[in-house]
């Protein structure tokens, strides 16, 4: 198999020519280990589309690591790290059988429906026509699945299938499964972790209930991002810990925030064990966390003795040419315990996610999810690591991309287009849904405006019940594009643009007209 990106990132301003900073990163990736002899390399035309470069510096920089033995190509078989190439990376060891101890957890309690950090805030379901456009975020373009190709792979799993595949398999997940994500997160995310110290669970949200019941108990204290996701908040409310909220601004959690802020709650920020984030695109914003912030927080962390939290959901879908490793990866690695999911790459209903853990805390991991669940669906995992290791997962993860990224530019243009001036936008680089606030209509309630786009049809999403404390100001929405064709977006926006004008001529909310600009304005790259 191999991953549809690579973490290469190309310096325009220096001398070195692109073509051999390409040569010199790949090299530098088989030396570290993340690409190891038979792993397959992006094809040259994905590689060039990710790096935003022509397709010739990709192709000789290819024909010069095939000079010097690093590459090999093989016709019906593509291009892959040669058998000698050079890495110092150990073998991955074989995957450990079940737990040896169970681990029990805590009962959940009721969350304090009291405290603003627990109002629900998922948009009540309502009755729209099926033909509403709808900018929901967190749904996939699921209508461009691959779903051929994907009964192939459960077909095949299924005539594989012996009595044990049939049975309640271990409940760390199946070993073809977590070698195969082992690469994936090797490739993408330069994390090199073994495949025993990956667990499958069901979905994202399992890793994190896990992680929460072993790692936080009473008097202690969770720190999450403020905003952030309503179900997130759930599931910590059900620990003995007392949660507290951290802003978050362009480069991610604020961390030189965090000891006053533990010490507003009354407690000392000793007794904080979880630190949550999402680095690669923070919800709801789509800030990318710094490199800088990065660094403190994993500093922060260690001296500490906290562990952080790395939810790294949408990292697979990047929309520019700066992309950072994983903090799983990097210095003090054994703090972070990292969780991904196949959800928002693949479709929803397959509930397989997985974590990876430090060494420390796979035991543990374990036994909660032998207790509560004992199994995810052994021959799906197959099914899904045929579909990875065939090279379809890498191969839809590329077509999606392109069609996110033509999305994606088609909202940010209708968006320019209707709005002008009065529309600011965030979480443009990656993801699927950016953050919009209308600026144009700051006395509008955000409810009003959702109320009236919802009679012409379209769905949006209010932002400011994401938001604990400081709400924004004005009307800010959550859109999300991946399931909507390009004219449907600009459709939709157009009609949202009418809602809003409405809206803003309303005496109640007489202020400055809403501008309509007659002229494209092109999306950020």
């Amino acid at each position: 198999m191999g991953s549809s990106e690579l973490l290469i990132v190309l310096d325009r301003d220096g001398g070195a020519p692109l073509q051999q900073q390409v040569c010199d990163q790949i090299t530098a990736l088989v030396r570290s280990g993340q690409l190891r002899p038979g792993d397959a390399v992006p094809a040259s035309r994905n590689l060039a589309q990710q790096l935003d470069v022509s397709r010739t510096v990709v192709t000789r920089a290819y024909e010069l690591l095939g000079a010097h033995g690093i590459l090999t190509t093989k016709r019906g078989s593509g291009t892959k790290i040669a058998s000698l190439a050079g890495s110092t990376a150990a073998p991955d060891r074989a995957p450990r059988p079940g737990p040896s101890a169970a681990f029990a957890p805590q009962p959940p309690r009721a969350t304090d429906g009291d405290s603003a950090l627990w109002q629900p805030w998922e948009p009540p379901p309502t009755h729209h026509p099926s033909s509403a456009l709808d900018f929901r975020h967190g749904t996939p373009a699921l209508a461009d699945f691959p779903v051929a190709r994907w009964r192939q792979s459960l077909h095949d799993a299924y005539s594989r299938a012996d009595v044990s595949a049939l049975g309640y398999g271990p409940a760390e997940g199946s070993p073809t499964l977590r070698t195969e994500i082992a690469t994936l997160v090797r490739q993408s995310r330069a994390l090199d972790a073994s495949s025993d110290h990956i667990m499958v669970t069901s979905g994202a949200t399992q890793a994190l209930d896990i992680l929460v019941r072993m790692l936080v108990g009473p008097g202690d204290v969770v720190v999450i991002e403020d905003p952030s996701h309503t179900v997130l908040r759930q599931v910590f409310g059900c620990s003995e810990a007392t949660v507290v909220p951290v802003p978050v601004d362009e480069e991610g959690l604020r961390v030189g925030d965090i000891d006053a802020l533990v010490r507003a709650h009354g407690h000392d920020p000793a007794r904080v064990k979880l630190v949550y984030v999402t680095p690669s695109h923070q919800f709801p914003t789509g800030f990318i966390m710094s490199e800088g912030r990065r660094r403190r927080l994993l500093q922060w962390a260690y001296e500490h003795g906290a562990t952080v939290l790395e939810d790294d959901y949408h990292n697979e879908f990047t929309f520019t040419t700066e992309r950072l490793p994983a903090l799983a990866s990097q210095r003090h690695r054994g703090t972070v315990a990292y969780v991904g999911s196949f959800s928002k790459t693949l479709f929803p209903a397959l509930r397989i996610g997985y974590t990876v853990l430090p060494p420390h805390l796979v035991q543990p991991f374990l036994g909660i999810k032998w207790i509560t669940d004992r199994l995810t669906p052994t021959v799906a995992q197959d099914a899904l690591a045929d579909f990875i290791s065939t090279g379809a997962y890498a191969r839809h993860i590329s077509r999606m991309t392109r069609l996110y990224r033509q999305r994606r530019s088609r909202l940010l243009e209708a968006l320019y287009e209707c709005f002008g001036a009065e529309v600011r936008i965030s979480g443009e680089a990656a993801g699927l849904h950016v953050l919009v606030t209308l600026t144009g209509a700051r006395d509008v309630p955000e409810d009003e405006i959702a109320r009236l786009a919802a009679e012409r049809g379209v769905r949006i999403y209010p932002a400011s019940g994401y938001f604990v404390q400081d709400p924004p100001a004005e009307p800010t929405f959550l859109m999300g594009y991946a399931a909507l064709p390009a004219p449907r977006i600009a459709k939709g926006v157009a009609l949202l643009a009418a809602a809003v004008r409405e809206a803003t001529r309303r005496p109640e909310h007489a202020g400055p007209t809403l501008t309509h600009r007659t002229g494209p304005k092109s999306a950020a790259p």
